[in-house]
Parts: C-alpha cells; structure tokens; sequence
C-alpha cells in the first residue's frame, strides 16, 4: 500500500489521527468529550430532561416496557441521552470503601432491601443482604474518532467540528439514512414523520459560547463529566485504580483506548459489569474500515471483466 494509501486507510482506521487538524481545523481547540461514570449515576434522569430542553427535542412519550422502570428505553431521534436501568440479582458484596469512594454495592442493597420489604421482587439472603442491585449508565453518542456515519453520508450534513465531535446539519440531510446502519453503536436514527437523521451534538452551540454540554451541567453526582479528552481519560483510569482498590474489581473502562475499533470514543464510560449488561457492543468497529479493500476488489473484477469482454469480442470468428 502506498503512502498515500495509508493516510486515506487511516482516516478509515488505524492510528488515532489529529481529528480536527485531517477536518480542517489547524488551529483547533484540545478535542473534547464525555467520560460518564457509572459508578455514581443515580439514575435521576436529569441529563434526559436538559438535553431535551437546551435542543429543543419532541417529547417522546413514557413508555414503560414492564421489565424495568426505565422509560426511554434506548437513543434515538428524540432520545440523544438515555440512562439504562439495569437491575440484576446476584450474590453481590459489598466491598470496604474509603470515606471518598462511593459503595454502589451498598447503597444497591438499601435500595433493595426496601423494595422487599415494601413487597417488592428483591430476595434477601439469610443474614439480611438483599440480592438485587440497579446499574444505572447515561448513554449518548460516541463522537467516534473513525466515525463511519461522516464516511457514508453523500451530502456533507455529517461533519466534524473544531472540537473533534460530529454533528448532523439538518438542513443538508437528505434524509438517506445511510449513516443508521454505519453506527456500530445504533445511535443515528431518522425522526418519525421528518426523515432527517438526528442525534446528540455535544450541545456545540454551548461550546462555541464557552459553556459546557447541558447533560453534565445538569448531573447532580458529576456522573457525566466533560472536558479535554485526554484529561478526561487520565481521570477516568485513576478512578478505576481507586475503585479497584476499594474492593469493587468489575470496574473498567469502555471506548477509552485509540487502539479500540473506533480509535477510541469522544464518549466513554466506567463500567461495573460487562458492556453486554448494558446494552453497547463489547467490540465495537467502524463499519467503514474495508472499505478501501472492498474498492480495490470491486476495482480488479471490474478490469476483470472488461478483459474477457475485449477478449470474446476480438476473438469473434470473423
């Protein structure tokens, strides 16, 4: 492969590129992001409502599934922040935490040890422990480094900021959708009755006047918290060293690393339990990453093919 062949591959996958300067944007900003902790997420929903409020977004109705309490139930159109509930029963511990440290296990438990007692479906194990705790997680667009929605979309209304993060213009959308099935997370979807895509755009309105997301300005345990990204991924790696060393030894992060199949996410987590749990793909990859392969078949066929054509015709008895 050449080299120029390379920097086009790398745009696709690979190294993580400078995102802003390959858009454009020589003298931009620090890319900047998300790191949602999940570990102290109360599951208010506060971010949900701020979202929808600061964007302007329809009110998408309570649609309660009859499995869990929560009512969005995942991202969409007019969902671009959504906190799971996941409730799990399990022989659960409840680790040793400092004074600084949050005890998610614990405060499961009290949580749960109510609901039995007020008849709910909690167990309660012999010596008192409940066996049932709740994971709550906000989950939003990923802004991913190699983001397969910007390679599909044939209009330019997907783009990339100054700040590393993509936003759809709704006024380019042709309402294609090509870019719904490039999201290997399911964020992008088309709103019902418009046909435009739609998703979270980092409140870049609220950047560019030098606030912060509505999402994190309005979650009241600081489980979202938004900044320059590589800051945030250093915080992110020392809380999950802090947790680890409070007992609590499923913690780990998701879509932090530029080595993933994204390059790494604009939004990333600290998770408790596996990404399945939570309902985002345990490897996730950009879905236009063969694309320069897939050209370069669909190229040697074509010759292929023009070949025995030029041979049958010159070869015609004459």
């Amino acid at each position: 492969m050449t080299e120029g062949a390379d920097r086009r591959a790398n745009a696709l996958y690979g190294p993580e590129p400078d995102v802003s300067g390959a858009a454009g944007y020589p003298d931009a900003p620090p890319r900047v992001g998300f790191f949602t902790d999940t570990s102290v997420c109360i599951g208010c929903k506060a971010c949900e409502v701020a979202c929808k409020e600061w964007n302007a977004i329809p009110e998408d109705g309570l649609e309660l599934t009859g499995m869990s309490y929560d009512n969005t139930r995942g991202l969409g159109a007019d969902t671009w922040r959504h906190v799971a509930f996941v409730e799990q029963r399990g022989p659960f511990g409840t680790p040793e935490a400092g004074h600084d440290e949050v005890d998610v296990f614990a405060a499961a438990s009290r949580l749960g040890a109510g609901t039995a007692a007020a008849g709910g479906i909690a167990p309660v194990s012999p010596d008192g422990r409940t066996e049932l705790r709740w994971l709550m997680a906000s989950d939003v667009c990923k802004h991913c480094t190699h983001a397969a929605c910007l390679d599909v979309c044939p209009t330019g209304a997907l783009f990339r900021t100054e700040f590393g993060t993509v936003v759809v213009q709704q006024d380019v959308c042709n309402g294609c959708g090509y870019c719904v099935p490039a999201c290997p997370y399911g964020v992008i979807a088309r709103r019902e009755g418009d046909g435009r895509v739609w998703k979270c755009t980092l409140c870049y309105d609220r950047l560019g006047a030098g606030l912060e997301p509505a999402c994190a300005k309005s979650c009241p345990t600081e489980s979202i918290q938004f900044g320059p990204l590589e800051e945030l991924r250093e915080r992110a790696r020392a809380r999950v060293a802090r947790l680890h060393a409070a007992g609590v030894t499923d913690a780990r992060l998701y879509g932090e690393s530029p080595e993933d199949g994204v390059g790494g996410a604009g939004a990333f987590f600290l998770l408790l339990d596996e990404p399945e749990v939570y309902g985002l793909p345990p490897d996730p990859r950009v879905t236009t990453r063969d694309l320069p392969s897939m050209w370069r078949h669909a190229a040697a066929a074509a010759v292929t093919l023009a070949a025995l054509a030029a041979g049958s015709f010159f070869r015609r008895p004459r």
